[in-house]
């Protein structure tokens, strides 16, 4: 069963680090509470847990997905070529609206991790939020 494994909130002191959440709350067309990014396009980004590992083993590395600095990190649901589908979690959905293309910063965290995340969406999605409601680690997650 596809799921939300971890949900994190970037903080709005322009700090890089990600605050780990047991839930958050979806704000229609603003993205999750008390994040930093909100509004415009990219409100809500998400991680496929398995493209994660896959990055990682190639570099032989134990890396937190954490790194990515991804708000919410999904498994067992593929998101490459998703642009334009609704994913379902818990209660709530996200329209996808995009590919998160790696940048410089995945290599200041681990040398090689940018080019290890280019393949098939390795660095995610971005969508934004369509419904109000709290979603939690360990929601289902499906494409409707």
């Amino acid at each position: 069963m596809a799921k939300l494994e971890r949900i994190w909130i970037k903080r709005t002191d322009k700090s890089p680090r990600m605050d780990p959440r047991d839930r958050a709350t979806m704000v229609t067309d603003y993205g999750l509470e008390g994040n930093a990014d909100h509004g415009g396009k990219r409100q809500i980004t998400i991680l496929s847990a398995e493209r994660w590992a896959e990055a990682v083993r190639g570099l032989a590395a134990d890396l937190d997905p954490v790194l990515r600095h991804a708000n919410l990190l999904v498994s067992d649901i593929d998101l490459e070529d998703s642009c334009g589908r609704t994913l379902r979690v818990g209660n709530c959905r996200i329209e996808i609206l995009g590919e998160t293309k790696p940048c410089s910063f995945m290599d200041q965290q681990h040398a090689g991790l940018l080019d290890a995340l280019k393949p098939h969406w390795g660095g995610g999605c971005y969508g934004k939020a369509l419904d109000d409601g709290d979603i939690h680690a360990g929601d289902a997650v499906a494409w409707e």
